[in-house]
């Protein structure tokens, strides 16, 4: 069992940058593949970055390429997601989700065992 507490969101204007954080607690953090969701108004929840177990493979969906950082640090349990360059289309509430299973990548919302609670983003123009 894993709980997941997500953190940093805020407004900020087209541009500037925000670190989300998700701090997990629990056992055998390592063991799980990690990653980030994004959920519009009215729209349906999107994958934005994974991490694997270790680390050391990222993914990352098309429209963030570039511009968003996922890493983690096993030590302390978390991973964090570096967002620069941000647009007003970034504006979502954002979830941290961790999966037990070894298959990597994983993008859909389903393949998730673990969620945050979520951390609301806004981008003003």
């Amino acid at each position: 069992q894993v709980q997941l507490v997500d953190s940093g969101g805020g407004l900020v204007q087209a541009g500037g940058s925000l670190r989300l954080s998700c701090a997990a607690s629990g056992r055998s953090f390592s063991s799980y593949a990690m990653a980030w969701f994004r959920q519009a108004p009215g729209k349906e929840r999107e994958f934005v970055a994974a991490i694997s177990a270790s680390g050391g493979s990222l993914y990352y969906e098309d429209s963030v390429k570039g511009r968003f950082t996922i890493s983690r640090d096993n030590a302390k349990n978390t991973v964090y997601l570096q967002m620069n360059s941000l647009k007003p289309e970034d504006t979502a509430v954002y979830y941290c989700a961790a999966a037990t299973a070894t298959k990597f990548p994983l993008r859909v919302h389903d393949q998730y065992n673990y969620w945050g609670q979520g951390t609301q983003v806004t981008v003003s123009s």
